[in-house]
Protein backbone atom coordinates (compact mmCIF):
# COMPACT_ATOMS: atom_id res chain seq x y z
CA UNK A 1 0.00 0.00 0.00
CA UNK A 2 1.22 3.80 -1.09
CA UNK A 3 2.31 6.16 1.82
CA UNK A 4 -0.48 8.72 2.18
CA UNK A 5 -0.10 12.11 1.89
CA UNK A 6 -0.69 13.65 5.47
CA UNK A 7 -2.17 17.47 4.17
CA UNK A 8 -5.57 16.15 3.65
CA UNK A 9 -6.24 18.94 1.46
CA UNK A 10 -3.59 17.50 -1.30
CA UNK A 11 -5.19 13.88 -1.11
CA UNK A 12 -7.45 14.28 -3.76
CA UNK A 13 -7.40 14.99 -7.93
CA UNK A 14 -8.98 17.68 -9.19
CA UNK A 15 -8.94 15.98 -12.84
CA UNK A 16 -12.08 15.46 -14.09
CA UNK A 17 -11.58 12.11 -14.44
CA UNK A 18 -11.31 10.58 -11.41
CA UNK A 19 -12.34 13.49 -8.59
CA UNK A 20 -11.89 10.42 -5.60
CA UNK A 21 -8.03 9.46 -7.01
CA UNK A 22 -5.82 9.74 -3.93
CA UNK A 23 -2.40 11.02 -4.49
CA UNK A 24 0.52 9.62 -2.74
CA UNK A 25 4.42 11.57 -1.81
CA UNK A 26 5.90 10.24 -4.76
CA UNK A 27 3.78 12.41 -7.24
CA UNK A 28 4.57 15.32 -5.42
CA UNK A 29 7.91 16.78 -3.87
CA UNK A 30 8.37 15.53 -0.33
CA UNK A 31 8.68 17.76 2.37
CA UNK A 32 11.90 16.31 4.82
CA UNK A 33 10.06 17.72 7.74
CA UNK A 34 7.30 15.92 7.35
CA UNK A 35 9.16 12.13 6.47
CA UNK A 36 11.37 10.14 7.72
CA UNK A 37 14.77 11.44 6.61
CA UNK A 38 18.82 10.73 7.31
CA UNK A 39 21.05 13.10 9.39
CA UNK A 40 24.48 12.83 8.18
CA UNK A 41 26.76 14.40 10.51
CA UNK A 42 30.93 13.99 10.37
CA UNK A 43 33.09 11.29 11.64
CA UNK A 44 33.33 11.53 15.50
CA UNK A 45 30.28 13.84 16.03
CA UNK A 46 28.20 11.08 17.47
CA UNK A 47 29.28 7.91 19.61
CA UNK A 48 28.74 4.42 17.83
CA UNK A 49 27.65 2.15 20.62
CA UNK A 50 28.80 -1.22 20.99
CA UNK A 51 27.34 -4.60 19.84
CA UNK A 52 26.34 -7.25 21.97
CA UNK A 53 29.29 -10.37 21.42
CA UNK A 54 28.47 -13.86 20.22
CA UNK A 55 28.91 -14.96 23.95
CA UNK A 56 26.82 -12.04 25.21
CA UNK A 57 24.04 -13.05 22.55
CA UNK A 58 24.36 -16.14 23.66
CA UNK A 59 23.81 -15.71 27.43
CA UNK A 60 20.40 -13.26 26.75
CA UNK A 61 18.86 -16.11 24.74
CA UNK A 62 19.40 -18.86 27.06
CA UNK A 63 19.32 -16.68 30.69
CA UNK A 64 17.17 -13.71 29.29
CA UNK A 65 14.09 -15.47 30.84
CA UNK A 66 15.20 -16.73 34.26
CA UNK A 67 16.56 -13.44 34.35
CA UNK A 68 12.89 -11.74 34.18
CA UNK A 69 11.39 -13.43 36.33
CA UNK A 70 14.34 -13.52 39.19
CA UNK A 71 16.21 -11.12 38.89
CA UNK A 72 16.75 -8.61 41.17
CA UNK A 73 16.62 -4.68 39.88
CA UNK A 74 20.21 -3.19 41.56
CA UNK A 75 20.76 0.14 40.41
CA UNK A 76 24.26 0.72 41.44
CA UNK A 77 25.04 -2.02 38.52
CA UNK A 78 23.06 -0.83 36.19
CA UNK A 79 24.10 2.94 37.06
CA UNK A 80 28.30 1.81 36.56
CA UNK A 81 27.21 0.25 33.41
CA UNK A 82 25.60 3.40 32.05
CA UNK A 83 28.90 5.54 33.34
CA UNK A 84 30.92 2.84 31.67
CA UNK A 85 29.37 3.13 28.56
CA UNK A 86 29.47 -0.86 27.87
CA UNK A 87 26.73 -0.60 25.23
CA UNK A 88 24.42 -3.50 27.32
CA UNK A 89 21.79 -3.39 28.93
CA UNK A 90 21.59 -4.13 32.36
CA UNK A 91 19.24 -7.44 31.92
CA UNK A 92 21.40 -8.36 29.04
CA UNK A 93 24.87 -8.35 31.54
CA UNK A 94 22.60 -9.72 34.62
CA UNK A 95 22.16 -12.61 32.27
CA UNK A 96 26.18 -12.53 31.47
CA UNK A 97 27.03 -12.65 35.22
CA UNK A 98 24.84 -15.69 35.71
CA UNK A 99 26.15 -17.73 32.30
CA UNK A 100 29.56 -16.98 33.48
CA UNK A 101 29.14 -18.25 36.92
CA UNK A 102 27.50 -21.35 35.89
CA UNK A 103 30.13 -22.08 33.82
CA UNK A 104 32.92 -21.93 36.37
CA UNK A 105 30.45 -23.86 38.71
CA UNK A 106 30.81 -26.63 36.29
CA UNK A 107 34.64 -26.55 35.60
CA UNK A 108 34.64 -26.32 39.28
CA UNK A 109 32.81 -29.40 39.60
CA UNK A 110 34.77 -31.49 36.64
CA UNK A 111 38.14 -30.39 38.19
CA UNK A 112 36.91 -31.46 41.75
CA UNK A 113 36.25 -34.87 40.61
CA UNK A 114 39.12 -35.22 38.55
CA UNK A 115 41.58 -34.42 41.53
CA UNK A 116 39.03 -36.80 43.35
CA UNK A 117 40.01 -39.64 40.74
CA UNK A 118 43.64 -38.98 41.05
CA UNK A 119 43.88 -38.57 44.78
CA UNK A 120 41.92 -42.00 44.99
CA UNK A 121 44.01 -43.36 42.16
CA UNK A 122 47.35 -42.69 44.21
CA UNK A 123 46.15 -43.19 47.51
CA UNK A 124 46.32 -40.21 48.72
CA UNK A 125 44.85 -38.32 51.79
CA UNK A 126 41.55 -37.38 51.44
CA UNK A 127 42.81 -34.18 53.44
CA UNK A 128 44.82 -32.94 49.86
CA UNK A 129 41.26 -33.84 48.00
CA UNK A 130 39.28 -31.40 50.35
CA UNK A 131 42.12 -28.40 50.77
CA UNK A 132 42.43 -28.39 46.63
CA UNK A 133 38.60 -28.55 46.49
CA UNK A 134 38.10 -25.75 49.08
CA UNK A 135 40.55 -24.06 46.82
CA UNK A 136 38.78 -24.54 43.63
CA UNK A 137 36.22 -23.04 45.02
CA UNK A 138 38.04 -19.77 44.46
CA UNK A 139 36.94 -20.36 40.95
CA UNK A 140 33.39 -19.57 40.56
CA UNK A 141 33.50 -17.01 43.19
CA UNK A 142 36.27 -15.26 41.52
CA UNK A 143 34.24 -15.08 37.74
CA UNK A 144 31.26 -13.74 39.23
CA UNK A 145 33.05 -11.19 41.21
CA UNK A 146 34.98 -10.14 38.25
CA UNK A 147 32.13 -10.13 36.18
CA UNK A 148 29.66 -7.91 38.75
CA UNK A 149 32.61 -5.72 39.58
CA UNK A 150 33.83 -5.40 35.60
CA UNK A 151 31.34 -2.35 35.02
CA UNK A 152 32.70 -0.30 38.22
CA UNK A 153 35.98 -0.68 36.97
CA UNK A 154 35.47 0.21 34.11
CA UNK A 155 33.89 3.21 35.06
CA UNK A 156 36.21 4.08 37.38
CA UNK A 157 39.09 3.90 34.42
CA UNK A 158 36.77 6.60 32.52
CA UNK A 159 36.86 8.28 35.64
CA UNK A 160 40.64 8.45 35.91
CA UNK A 161 41.01 9.47 32.19
CA UNK A 162 38.53 12.68 32.49
CA UNK A 163 40.06 13.37 35.34
CA UNK A 164 43.66 13.93 33.61
CA UNK A 165 42.81 15.26 31.01
CA UNK A 166 39.97 17.72 32.45
CA UNK A 167 42.23 20.73 32.38
CA UNK A 168 43.37 20.44 29.07
CA UNK A 169 39.70 20.39 27.67
CA UNK A 170 39.44 23.16 30.02
CA UNK A 171 41.19 25.55 28.03
CA UNK A 172 40.24 24.30 24.95
CA UNK A 173 36.89 25.26 25.72
CA UNK A 174 37.82 28.54 27.30
CA UNK A 175 39.38 29.52 24.19
CA UNK A 176 36.18 29.30 22.21
CA UNK A 177 34.47 30.65 24.66
CA UNK A 178 36.73 33.54 24.39
CA UNK A 179 35.43 33.47 20.66
CA UNK A 180 31.84 34.30 21.15
CA UNK A 181 31.50 30.15 20.44
CA UNK A 182 28.05 29.58 21.45
CA UNK A 183 27.89 26.18 23.82
CA UNK A 184 26.34 23.71 22.22
CA UNK A 185 29.12 24.34 18.63
CA UNK A 186 31.77 23.85 21.44
CA UNK A 187 30.55 20.74 22.55
CA UNK A 188 29.91 19.82 18.91
CA UNK A 189 33.73 20.66 18.31
CA UNK A 190 34.91 19.10 21.51
CA UNK A 191 33.25 16.10 20.26
CA UNK A 192 35.87 15.65 17.32
CA UNK A 193 38.79 16.01 19.16
CA UNK A 194 40.20 12.82 20.04
CA UNK A 195 42.70 13.82 21.99
CA UNK A 196 41.11 14.34 25.33
CA UNK A 197 40.25 10.93 25.86
CA UNK A 198 36.67 9.90 27.37
CA UNK A 199 36.22 13.89 27.52
CA UNK A 200 35.40 13.08 23.57
CA UNK A 201 33.15 10.26 24.22
CA UNK A 202 30.82 12.65 26.81
CA UNK A 203 31.33 15.34 24.71
CA UNK A 204 29.63 13.13 21.29
CA UNK A 205 26.85 12.07 23.78
CA UNK A 206 25.86 15.46 24.73
CA UNK A 207 25.97 16.18 20.53
CA UNK A 208 23.98 13.41 19.83
CA UNK A 209 21.18 14.25 22.20
CA UNK A 210 21.44 17.94 21.06
CA UNK A 211 21.62 16.85 17.08
CA UNK A 212 19.94 13.55 16.97
CA UNK A 213 17.23 13.32 19.89
CA UNK A 214 16.01 17.13 19.57
CA UNK A 215 16.87 17.78 23.31
CA UNK A 216 17.50 21.37 24.18
CA UNK A 217 21.24 22.53 24.72
CA UNK A 218 20.87 22.61 28.58
CA UNK A 219 19.05 19.23 29.40
CA UNK A 220 21.67 17.49 27.58
CA UNK A 221 24.36 18.69 29.64
CA UNK A 222 22.36 17.88 32.72
CA UNK A 223 21.95 14.55 30.79
CA UNK A 224 25.94 14.47 30.63
CA UNK A 225 26.61 15.16 33.79
CA UNK A 226 24.36 12.37 35.29
CA UNK A 227 25.84 9.62 33.06
CA UNK A 228 29.53 10.41 33.48
CA UNK A 229 31.37 8.71 35.80
CA UNK A 230 33.99 11.69 36.80
CA UNK A 231 32.80 14.36 39.83
CA UNK A 232 34.86 17.34 38.21
CA UNK A 233 33.31 17.14 34.57
CA UNK A 234 30.25 16.58 36.43
CA UNK A 235 30.46 19.71 38.46
CA UNK A 236 31.48 21.58 35.20
CA UNK A 237 28.58 20.40 33.43
CA UNK A 238 26.15 21.37 36.00
CA UNK A 239 27.76 24.46 36.78
CA UNK A 240 27.11 25.02 32.93
CA UNK A 241 23.58 24.95 33.09
CA UNK A 242 23.35 26.82 36.75
CA UNK A 243 25.08 29.39 35.19
CA UNK A 244 22.72 29.70 31.91
CA UNK A 245 19.29 29.21 33.61
CA UNK A 246 20.57 32.20 36.52
CA UNK A 247 21.36 34.39 33.33
CA UNK A 248 25.47 34.24 34.03
CA UNK A 249 27.77 35.21 31.28
CA UNK A 250 28.96 31.78 30.07
CA UNK A 251 32.73 33.22 29.15
CA UNK A 252 34.05 34.15 32.35
CA UNK A 253 32.25 30.97 33.90
CA UNK A 254 34.36 28.82 31.65
CA UNK A 255 37.87 30.93 31.63
CA UNK A 256 37.57 30.21 35.90
CA UNK A 257 37.03 26.80 35.20
CA UNK A 258 39.89 26.64 33.23
CA UNK A 259 41.93 28.60 35.57
CA UNK A 260 40.75 26.12 38.16
CA UNK A 261 41.46 22.93 36.49
CA UNK A 262 44.76 24.18 35.71
CA UNK A 263 45.79 24.76 39.14
CA UNK A 264 44.49 21.58 40.56
CA UNK A 265 46.38 19.76 38.07
CA UNK A 266 49.69 21.56 39.15
CA UNK A 267 48.81 20.58 42.67
CA UNK A 268 48.61 17.17 41.36
CA UNK A 269 51.89 17.24 39.48
CA UNK A 270 53.94 18.13 42.67
CA UNK A 271 52.28 15.45 44.62
CA UNK A 272 53.15 12.94 41.83
CA UNK A 273 56.61 14.19 41.49
CA UNK A 274 56.69 13.88 45.64
CA UNK A 275 55.50 10.03 45.50
CA UNK A 276 58.01 9.34 42.45
CA UNK A 277 60.93 10.79 44.78
CA UNK A 278 60.24 8.43 47.35
CA UNK A 279 59.33 5.32 45.17
CA UNK A 280 62.74 5.79 43.44
CA UNK A 281 64.62 5.78 47.53
CA UNK A 282 62.46 2.94 47.99
CA UNK A 283 63.76 1.11 44.32
CA UNK A 284 67.50 1.99 45.21
CA UNK A 285 66.52 0.59 48.68
CA UNK A 286 64.48 -2.62 47.57
CA UNK A 287 66.31 -3.65 44.12
CA UNK A 288 69.78 -2.02 44.33
CA UNK A 289 70.88 -2.46 47.78
CA UNK A 290 68.80 -5.15 49.33
CA UNK A 291 69.87 -7.61 46.80
CA UNK A 292 73.08 -6.53 46.63
CA UNK A 293 73.56 -7.12 50.91
CA UNK A 294 72.16 -10.94 50.31
CA UNK A 295 74.34 -11.41 47.59
CA UNK A 296 77.38 -10.56 50.12
CA UNK A 297 76.15 -12.55 53.01
CA UNK A 298 75.14 -15.81 51.16
CA UNK A 299 78.51 -15.72 49.67
CA UNK A 300 80.35 -15.43 52.89
CA UNK A 301 77.85 -17.73 54.77
CA UNK A 302 78.62 -20.21 51.88
CA UNK A 303 82.57 -20.00 52.10
CA UNK A 304 82.30 -20.08 56.24
CA UNK A 305 79.81 -22.28 56.53
CA UNK A 306 78.85 -25.88 56.19
CA UNK A 307 79.00 -27.60 53.05
CA UNK A 308 75.18 -29.02 53.64
CA UNK A 309 73.43 -25.87 52.71
CA UNK A 310 72.98 -25.11 48.88
CA UNK A 311 73.76 -21.80 48.85
CA UNK A 312 73.80 -21.67 45.36
CA UNK A 313 70.13 -22.47 44.69
CA UNK A 314 69.45 -19.32 47.01
CA UNK A 315 71.65 -17.30 44.58
CA UNK A 316 69.80 -18.39 41.78
CA UNK A 317 66.94 -17.15 44.05
CA UNK A 318 67.97 -13.69 44.36
CA UNK A 319 69.28 -12.56 40.84
CA UNK A 320 66.92 -14.08 38.42
CA UNK A 321 64.26 -13.89 40.89
CA UNK A 322 64.10 -11.29 43.25
CA UNK A 323 65.97 -8.71 41.07
CA UNK A 324 64.05 -8.65 38.26
CA UNK A 325 60.78 -9.28 40.02
CA UNK A 326 60.82 -6.35 41.40
CA UNK A 327 62.20 -4.46 39.01
CA UNK A 328 59.01 -5.51 36.71
CA UNK A 329 56.77 -4.13 39.77
CA UNK A 330 57.72 -0.87 40.03
CA UNK A 331 57.67 -0.72 36.45
CA UNK A 332 54.01 -1.48 36.35
CA UNK A 333 53.48 0.81 39.37
CA UNK A 334 55.59 4.06 37.71
CA UNK A 335 53.69 3.69 34.35
CA UNK A 336 50.16 3.13 36.03
CA UNK A 337 51.13 6.34 37.82
CA UNK A 338 52.54 8.40 35.06
CA UNK A 339 50.11 8.14 32.41
CA UNK A 340 50.45 10.28 29.21
CA UNK A 341 47.96 12.58 28.54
Amino acid sequence: MPPRVNNIFKRFETSLSDYTKVKTTEEEETDLSEVPHVIRLPKGAFPAPEKLTKWQRMCRNLMGDFVEKFAKYNPTLETNLVKAQMGIRYEDYIAVIWMNTIVATVLWIIFSVIMGIIVSVLELSTSIWIMMTLLLTLLPVGVYAYTYMAPGMRANARKNNIDKRISYAMSFIAAMASADVNVDIIFKELSRQPIYGEIQKEAQWINRDIDLMGVDTLTALQDGAARTPSDKFQDFLQGVVTTARSGGKMKPFFIMKADQYMKERRIEEKKLIETLGVLAESFVTVVVAAPLFLIVMISLMATMGSGGTDYITYLYAIVFGMIPMSQIAFIILIQGMTEEV
